[in-house]
């Protein structure tokens, strides 16, 4: 069975610092306290607008992180370039409008997005691992494999909103379903959205997915907590389920 790793997404500790255009809590501190408490890897999302994660927090990012940085990203031609100057080991590329919360959905790969190819190219050619956001459906996998990209990201934004209800079960089965057509079509699976301590486990058992991204519920607990035990034990919950030393349920550790 392939190990399973956690990437902390660390956009919100931002976001907290942004609510008052100051200078705490400071990310990249989160990103080292993430990574001393089993994180295996730090996620950050440098949007257009600069909402949460600026310039100069992945600047800091790609110098101090010591496991994996993985920078999301649109298609902006200046956020390319600067992520094609760092080198990060992985960028994850994602759909983004101004108008959204946070990422609603995976990418459209129904239509022909020359700037798409052209942002996938680049990135490759900078020597970063690209990895597609997509939905968890056989046309978005089959349209990411001919992309010739490494991964994909599944968006579990469905199983997150439906966990507790009779949608539940179908909305897991997508996930185990596109996983194994992605694994299928020489994909390495990753996934993440709505992620948390109470539904993270049914995900972490599908056999396939290799790396969870998950941010908003570890940064929501070390409200509480501190982000060292949050993410201790959202890691925890994780391989305890892939072990199989727990078995998973729907009602896992409270938030």
């Amino acid at each position: 069975m392939t190990a399973l790793r956690l990437y902390v997404n660390i956009d919100h500790v931002a976001t907290v610092r942004q609510a008052r255009r100051t200078d705490e809590p400071d990310p990249v501190h989160a990103a080292t306290l993430c990574e001393a408490a089993g994180a295996d890897g730090i996620t950050a999302h440098l949007r257009e607008d600069r909402r949460h994660i600026n310039d100069d927090d992945i600047l800091r990012l790609a110098e101090v992180c010591t496991t994996v940085l993985n920078i999301e990203l649109a298609t902006d031609p200046g956020i390319v370039d600067l992520v094609c100057d760092l080198r990060p080991h992985q960028a994850t590329l994602v759909p983004e409008r101004r108008e959204e919360i946070t990422t609603e959905g995976g990418l459209d790969l129904s239509r022909k997005d020359g700037r798409l190819v052209q942002t996938i190219d680049r990135l490759r050619m900078a020597g970063c691992r690209v990895s597609l956001f997509i939905d968890p459906t056989e046309d978005a996998v089959t349209r990411a494999a001919q992309l010739g990209v490494p991964a994909i990201e599944l968006h579990t934004g469905r199983w997150a909103h439906t966990w507790r209800g009779e949608e539940g079960p179908q909305a897991l089965e997508q996930l185990v379903a596109a996983a194994r057509a992605a694994r299928e079509a020489g994909l390495a699976v990753h996934a993440g959205h709505g992620l948390t301590y109470l539904n993270v486990q049914p995900v972490a058992t599908i056999a396939e997915i290799e790396e969870l991204n998950i941010g908003h519920s570890i940064v929501s607990r070390s409200i509480f907590t501190g982000i060292t035990e949050a993410t201790a034990t959202m890691a925890r919950l994780m391989r305890e389920a892939r072990s199989g030393t727990k078995p998973p349920d729907r009602k896992g550790d409270h938030e």
